[in-house]
């Protein structure tokens, strides 16, 4: 699918592996105490005294779609796991992103402007705090406490705020109908063996980092307004009508799709119980986040598949929508086919959640088994946009990763899904997200390491440190490693990171221990130092049918090296070395081939390998 064949590969003798020139990442003192207080291990495992703090959140909150108005309590029992005493609890307050005065990346329209959270109250231990107690700094609240290690304490939160109307960052009104609720609730920010408190405000632009919870949620809404939400529905027969939860018992064990509501459904207006209000009741465990969906004229088609053939488990896949938008139709299957991939071909790890919806949306984003994403026309668009978010759960949602600090510990992985799962769904498709901006921007100034904390990038590095920059790193070692190998080191992490707070270094020791290899020569090259990518045919020699290649590194950017043969009668071959080619800091390296008929040219690079400079990529007898 990447027009990538793996003509070297590496290989492993019994007993031994296979290590390239030894060299040590630079690491922040940080990042290194991890492994003095013995929080993390240099092989990439959680260390025998890594701890991460935990809650169980009971939600009850209620929304009226004309006012707009959120209004609800919040429960928390909260666990201290660390070996501090904390004095304060850091709570993130995500809806005074909207707030007049409050510090943003990005412009909000003045009639989103509101005067933020009101908190009627709080309770510690059933104790009611006074509001000296209590701070609020933009999207962050300090609440005087006294946590000792070990310690389990109990908060209740009463508080209300507006939903924006336009300025839709991840969360808002859709349309008159409809609505995507999301970080509606006060929660309590990480707590890490890395930094402490996650003290970074959220500006915008930056995402999120959060802890693995239990949520229950209450959700209460006019009578005529369906909802969806991260979790499992827990009471379906009070809130649907009988044909609509035999519908969806349906759908969630069958492979076909299944029309839970359609078009006729919604001009009956029949779907909801026939209440004022109805209290839609969610729940979810081990999960980051919960958002919640409504509208009272979307259509719903849903459908089912095995994920896990060990277990039989299935997970229900959701498009939830207006039907005015036709590209929607497809994509209920756009979701299906990505949830298969994800669960047997890449990662190749069973998908992890009892569904997923993907919501009719104005954004483009992604939350714990929910999808915001707003409809495009182009087919190839529409099938890249619904695998990248999807791809999401599994970086940050399972993994955990901290994507306010480095957002390409998630954005890269949905990069290079986006990249391989596309053509899977439709073989036409050859995405080349980002290689263009990566190509265009290397060794500008505004280009800087991938490693640049998240909140420290601004211009284009923003999206290519992100996005493509860390996709191509994958991709690299995948094809370095070989499928199998690299499914291997993959798997590696995952079982020993999912549900926890990996940082950088661990992914980067964890892939070094699950393959065998040591690929510090890489990581640095690729994700720690700075340079541009270019590659150039240096020089050509034959005798008969045997060609000798040199391919010159001009660059200080590793990429492989793929030379497309061009015969003169129209057909080609690809000649292909992985980047490994470069391990031990050459600056030429020769590939040689048997030509099959009379070279007209050969060129060097495909759609995956940047290249600062192509002119001296081409040759031609």
């Amino acid at each position: 699918m990447l027009n990538i064949k793996k003509l070297l590969a590496i290989v492993l003798l019994s007993g031994s592996t296979i290590s390239y020139a030894q060299v040590n990442l630079p690491i922040a003192l940080n990042l290194q105490n991890t492994y003095t207080k013995g929080t993390r291990t240099k092989a990439g495992a959680p260390g025998k005294n890594y701890w991460q703090n935990t809650a169980d959140y009971h939600i009850k909150v209620s929304f009226d779609p004309k006012s707009r108005n959120i209004a609800g309590t919040v429960a928390i029992d909260y666990a201290n796991n660390s070996p501090d005493t904390l004095s304060t609890v850091l709570f993130k307050l995500y809806p005074n992103l909207y707030k007049k005065g409050a510090i943003r990346d990005m412009p909000v329209s003045a009639q989103d402007l509101t005067d933020g959270v009101h908190i009627k109250s709080i309770s510690v231990n059933n104790q009611l705090q006074d509001s000296t107690k209590h701070r609020i700094e933009g999207t962050n609240m300090m609440l005087n406490a006294h946590l000792a290690p070990g310690q389990k304490t109990h908060f209740d939160i009463e508080y209300a705020y507006t939903l924006n109307k336009t300025s839709h960052i991840r969360t808002g009104q859709i349309d008159t109908g409809a609505f995507f609720v999301a970080y509606f609730f006060p929660r309590i920010a990480v707590y890490d063996d890395i930094d402490g408190w996650n003290e970074f405000p959220y500006l915008g632009s930056q995402e999120f980092y959060n802890d693995f919870c239990h949520f229950n949620a209450e959700i209460t809404v006019p009578g005529n307004y369906q909802v969806w939400a991260t979790g499992n529905l827990k009471n379906p027969e009070q809130v649907y009508n009988p044909k609509y939860v035999k519908l969806i018992n349906q759908a969630s064990i069958s492979d076909k799709i299944t029309d839970i509501i359609t078009q006729a459904d919604v001009e009956a207006a029949d779907i909801a119980r026939n209440n004022p209000t109805n209290t839609w009741k969610f729940e979810a465990d081990s999960v980051t986040d919960l958002v919640f969906a409504i509208s009272n004229h979307y259509i719903w088609k849903a459908s089912s598949l095995v994920v896990d053939t060990k277990t039989n488990r299935r997970t229900r896949v959701d498009a939830v929508f207006n039907p005015a938008h036709k590209d929607y139709f497809e994509v209920v299957n756009y979701a299906r086919k990505t949830v298969e991939t994800m669960s047997y071909q890449f990662p190749k790890w069973p998908y992890p959640y009892p569904h997923e919806t993907v919501f009719d949306g104005l954004d483009q984003m992604e939350y714990p088994m929910m999808v915001n994403d707003n409809p495009l026309e182009n087919t190839a668009d529409a099938i890249e946009l619904t695998d990248h978010e999807i791809f999401h759960t599994m970086f940050p949602f399972y993994m955990g990763t901290n994507e306010t600090k480095y957002g390409w510990m998630d954005e890269g992985w949905a990069t290079i899904g986006e990249w391989l799962i596309s053509p899977v769904i439709d073989p036409s498709i050859v995405d080349p997200y980002g290689v263009a901006a990566t190509e265009n921007s290397a060794g500008i100034e505004q280009d800087v390491p991938v490693m640049t904390l998240t909140p420290q990038l601004t211009g284009v590095s923003k999206f290519t440190d992100s996005y493509p920059k860390p996709g191509l790193g994958y991709l690299y070692v995948k094809d370095m490693l070989g499928d199998e190998l690299f499914t291997k080191a993959l798997h590696y992490y995952i079982s020993q990171w999912h549900g926890k707070h990996p940082m950088p270094y661990d992914f980067f020791n964890c892939i070094n221990t699950g393959s065998g290899i040591n690929l510090n020569w890489f990581w640095k090259s690729w994700f720690f130092d700075n340079g541009q990518p270019n590659l150039a045919i240096s020089k050509v020699s034959h005798q008969q049918q045997k060609y000798s290649v040199t391919i010159t590194s001009i660059g200080t950017k590793p990429v492989p090296i793929n030379l497309t043969v061009y015969y003169q009668d129209g057909s080609s071959q690809l000649v292909h070395q992985s980047i490994a080619c470069w391990a031990k800091g050459n600056k030429t390296t020769n590939v040689t081939f048997a030509a099959k008929k009379p070279v007209k040219q050969m060129v060097l690079g495909t759609t995956y390998d940047p290249d600062t400079d192509k002119k001296d990529n081409i040759w031609k007898p």
